[in-house]
Formats: C-alpha cells, structure tokens, sequence
C-alpha cells in the first residue's frame, strides 16, 4: 500500500464504498448515537464527533430519516432497547503482526465470541487487553479536497493550525487530496481552522496509528490480510488497525 495513501497503510476498514450498503448505514447510525450520547448532545455544531460522523454519513448518502432516528436513540434510548458501547480488541495475526480491532455492540458476549472465532479461523490469537494497544497510538486524520485550491496554500494553513505531517495523494478516481495528520488532542482544533477556511473536507476521523511496523513473508502477509478481511465482515466491527507493511502488490493479491 505504499505509493498510496499512508492511512490505508495504517488503517484497513469498512469504508464508506461498502457494497453492503444497509449493513453501512446500520454501523454509521451507531456511531451517531454513540456520538450524541458520549460526544455531547445532537447539536453537531456543539458536538464535534457528532459532526464527523454525520459527515460520514452525508459521504454514504445515508437518507435523512436513518441519521434523525439515530440521533434521537442517542438523545434518549427507547424503553428496553440495549445500548451500544465501544469495545477494542486486542490480537496477533499470522506471523506475530499487531491487530487492534474497535466494535460497536449491544451484546459483549456476542461480539467476543465473533471477534475469537475469527482470530482463530484466520490463524491467528486474541490477547489480552494491553496486549497490542500499546504499539499504536491515536491520532486525527483529515482528508481535504484539493480541487480549486492552491496546495502550498493548503499545506501552509494545515502546519499553521497545527498539523503534524501532510502528503498529498490521490482516491480512486485519481482526484487530488490532502491528506493531514495531527494529534488527537488537536484534531478538533485543525478541523475547525479548516472549516473556518471554507476547505471541502472529505472525511475527519480519529484512527490508531502504530509506532513501529513490521515485515512479513508474502505467505504470512497475505494470511494476515485474510484475517483481517474476516475481521472486517463482523457486523459489529467498525475499524481494524495492524502494524503489519502491506506493498501495493501484495494488496492487489489479497
């Protein structure tokens, strides 16, 4: 995955391009109502993760009726419906890479369950919390789109904001982004300066970056990658994060 973004070298997950279209909608609707009831009410405009998931939601073209439902399950959950909550998973998968796996559950037994079969299926283990988590570190991305801007200019507001590294790369349909990286702690403030700026966000979200990565034999990378596409298929399972180097044509393998 070199040569492309560096955020999908660190950060495999469901993305928005999902075919599974309702199973996206569903996962982005947990995030909102985990957002309203954690992130500080249903006002986006006072909510910061709120508003970073409800832009996600607007890239999905997700209907308006499913964010107001969601939103409103955030503000005040219906009488005996359970409430979602954020667990992280920690693993290795073939070959001893580092696999951080976050879910989104109403049912803890369940999700564990799935989360260990898919390890052991895939060839790999599910540790202990603490395990892994300490080689990665979380950090704000953001994508902006270049279009109509010169980049210089972008590149100079990002590091004034308070940025701390910025590559420009291209998506799928080789339309120019720049990419910013910054600190959890000034992800929020980097954003607002670029809104304030009049940018076109693409995507804000808050990833797990690793600190240190690692090489594996083709063989064991291509099985790590099957593990971590099972992973991924797990309804409760929002991102996967592993420290593990992945080329461009060991990818397009998988």
């Amino acid at each position: 995955m070199s040569g492309h973004s560096k955020w999908h070298s660190i950060r495999r997950s469901k993305g928005i391009l999902d075919n599974k279209r309702g199973a996206v909608f569903t996962q982005i609707a947990r995030e909102i109502t985990v957002a309203v009831r954690e992130g500080g009410g249903g006002d986006p405009n006072a909510n910061f993760r709120l508003r970073v998931v409800l832009q996600k939601a607007k890239a999905a073209n997700m209907p308006a009726d499913n964010i107001d439902r969601a939103i409103k399950r955030g503000l005040g959950t219906a009488e005996g419906e359970a409430q979602d909550e954020e667990i992280t998973y920690e693993g290795y998968g073939p070959g001893g890479c580092a696999i951080l796996v976050k879910t989104l559950t109403n049912n803890r037994n369940r999700t564990a369950s799935e989360v260990r079969s898919a390890f052991t299926k895939g060839g790999g283990n599910l540790g202990e919390l603490g395990s892994v988590g300490w080689m990665f570190q979380r950090r704000g991305v953001i994508q902006l789109d270049i279009n109509g801007h010169d980049v210089e200019e972008m590149e100079m507001a990002a590091i004034d904001a308070g940025a701390e590294d910025v590559s420009e790369t291209t998506d799928e349909d080789d339309n120019r982004i720049l990419e910013v990286y910054t600190t959890f702690e000034d992800w929020k403030k980097v954003q607002e300066a670029f809104d304030q700026q009049g940018f076109n966000t693409i995507s804000s979200e808050d990833v797990m970056q690793p600190t240190t990565s690692m090489d594996l034999p083709q063989d064991k990378t291509l099985q790590a990658l099957k593990l971590i596409d099972r992973l991924e298929e797990l309804d409760d399972v929002q991102n996967v994060y592993t420290n593990l180097n992945v080329s461009d044509e060991v990818a397009a393998m998988s």
